[in-house]
């Protein structure tokens, strides 16, 4: 890991450095579109090493997409790979190395421990501060036949190099930082309450929630702007990368899997679903992890009594919570973006599945998810 102002200009030696003469460029439209893809080629061309671009990347990569690039990939006779931008083209550029290495589709390796062999030597720049995808086991996939992301864990496709260079992240609007810091902060949470934690995860999780508790709302203010936030934008990048290796290493919970459930059924923002759900998934966890909510509330900045009974003590968090989520102008409910009550048998049914709900610190079932569902959606 390299962070600070400056290192993407250091993708051409990483990438001399893996002995990748050759790479594939990941990334997408909207960042060829203001220059960032354009400086990495001439970095990477200043190094002597030759970059074929592949901005064919939509929000939520889809298993026909990572078909297509892995088939690009091959036949341009690449060596390595480069992925620059946010969670998307870092995960497609994960499921472009499993499939090259491991040639076999890439939704056949969902779940846990199943990818066999490490792909191709990979770097991530993120240019968002919130998916922690640059240091993590995880990718995300989106089954097109049965609208679901997928979740492939595997130590495997942990990235070589993570360059994290905060200017990257200044060109993100408010929208689109509120989704990706409310992302981090949920990976934070999940990781500090998952039944896999640990003192290194938890030193992590903690750091990283101060950080966004603080810097989040001065980073989404500023981002409509006349000049970027620089401090700001390196709090938050550094937030994203602590928990980011919190949850690679603790795993996450039923948030993440229900945002799988409810991103690829709709084709929704991951950092929005994650930031619709965690209130409500504190509510259903706080009994099973009630010390630990606590210190996640502590944590954010709410002022949690020693002796305040258990459910004064859920609400301070869930408020603590509630407040941050308006400060940064996510104030939506599931119902806005498209959940019916038709659909929750379907959207619990799919994240009852998900990988993530293992680590979740007490157990859920359909009908629990579903109801937390609804009460997401407002129709309870």
């Amino acid at each position: 890991m390299v962070f600070g102002l400056g290192a993407l200009e250091m993708a051409g030696r990483f990438a001399g450095n893996l002995r990748a003469s050759r790479v594939l460029v990941v990334s997408d439209a909207a960042l060829a579109g203001i220059s960032w893809v354009e400086r990495l080629l001439e970095v990477l061309a200043a190094a002597g090493v030759e970059a074929k671009p592949w901005l064919q990347v939509s929000a939520n990569p889809k298993d026909g997409e990572a078909a297509a690039a892995a088939e690009f990939y091959l036949q341009e006779g690449c060596e390595g790979i480069v992925a620059l931008g946010g969670g998307s083209p870092m995960d497609l550029a994960k499921a472009v190395g499993i499939i090259t290495s491991n040639q076999a589709p890439v939704l056949s390796f969902a779940g846990v421990d199943n990818v066999e062999k490490p792909g191709p030597p990979l770097i991530c720049l993120p240019t968002t501060a919130g998916t922690g995808a640059e240091v993590s086991q995880f990718a995300i996939i989106t089954d097109t036949a049965n609208r679901v992301k997928v979740a492939i864990v595997s130590k495997t496709v942990i990235p070589d190099v993570a360059l994290l260079d905060p200017e990257l992240t200044c060109t993100m609007g408010p929208e689109l930082t509120a989704h990706t810091g409310l992302d981090a902060l949920t990976h934070a949470v999940e990781a500090y309450v998952s039944n896999a934690h640990s003192p290194l995860t938890d030193m992590l999780a903690l750091e990283a929630m101060g950080r966004i508790a603080r810097w989040l709302p001065v980073a989404v203010q500023s981002a409509s702007g006349p000049a970027p936030h620089l401090e700001a934008r390196s709090e938050m990048l550094l937030a994203s990368l602590q928990a980011g290796m919190a949850f690679s290493n603790a795993i996450l919970g039923a948030v993440h899997a229900m945002a799988h459930s409810l991103g690829g059924y709709l084709d929704l923002p991951h950092g929005l679903c994650n930031a619709l759900l965690l209130d409500h998934v504190i509510l259903y966890n706080f009994s099973g992890a009630e010390a630990r909510y606590r210190a996640i509330g502590r944590a954010l900045g709410a002022h949690i009594p020693d002796d305040a009974p258990a459910d004064e003590a859920r609400e301070l968090v869930v408020a603590t919570v509630r407040q941050l989520k308006q400060t940064v102008g996510v104030t939506q409910s599931l119902a806005t973006l498209g959940v019916t009550p038709e659909s929750l048998d379907t959207l619990a049914g799919k994240a009852a599945q998900d990988p993530c709900m293992l680590t979740n610190p007490i157990p859920a079932d359909v009908q629990d998810l579903r109801r937390i569902f609804a009460k997401a959606a407002g129709f309870e």
